[in-house]
């Protein structure tokens, strides 16, 4: 076996690999500086969400648990939904962002593919939320199925669509090269 012919998909593996763990590393050690409380992430993705909720005439806030590390979407002055550190699209962002570090060289088009993803992931995962709520309000017993299942399966599809534009990109840019 030849390992020079293998050396790049090794060296993305690895450079994938230490970018997701640092990542998660230095998210864990943000998010455990909050407990018992929930972190400003969690908070802002959950009022984002109620104020999606608000644009569609539901009466929906955010609030903070001061003694549990979640936040609640009320609507109607009813707990719609607990939004955990989980489901903040945090740890979906540092897979994305692993991926295009791990491609290939830095860019100025990288920096702007890194925002205009990110963007689209908070999006969809305001999107997720918003439709889990609806989901537990209206249909409970499809719920743990739309959460474990059908929404996860959602951003992540987000995040292929957006990993394989990057990768076209950089074909294109390599051709003219």
């Amino acid at each position: 076996m030849n390992w020079k012919e293998f050396k790049p998909v090794i060296y993305f593996l690895l450079r994938f690999l230490g970018i997701y763990l640092i990542g998660n590393l230095v998210y864990g050690l943000f998010i455990t500086s909050f407990e018992p409380g929930v972190d400003p992430i969690t908070y802002w993705v959950t009022n984002h969400t109620a104020f999606l909720m608000r644009l569609f005439n539901y009466q929906a806030v955010a609030q903070a648990l001061i003694d549990k590390n979640i936040a609640d979407l009320l609507v109607n002055n009813k707990v719609a939904l607990s939004v955990y550190e989980g489901c903040n699209g945090v740890n979906v962002w540092i897979i994305f962002v692993a991926f295009l570090f791990a491609l290939g060289p830095i860019s100025r088009k990288l920096w702007y593919f890194l925002g205009v993803g990110t963007v689209i992931i908070h999006i969809s995962n305001l999107v997720r939320i918003f439709l889990l709520a609806i989901v537990y309000m209206y249909l409970p017993h499809y719920w743990y199925f739309s959460h474990k299942y059908l929404f996860t399966a959602f951003i992540y599809v987000i995040v292929f669509i957006l990993w394989l534009i990057w990768v076209r990109q950089q074909l294109r840019y390599a051709k003219q090269q």
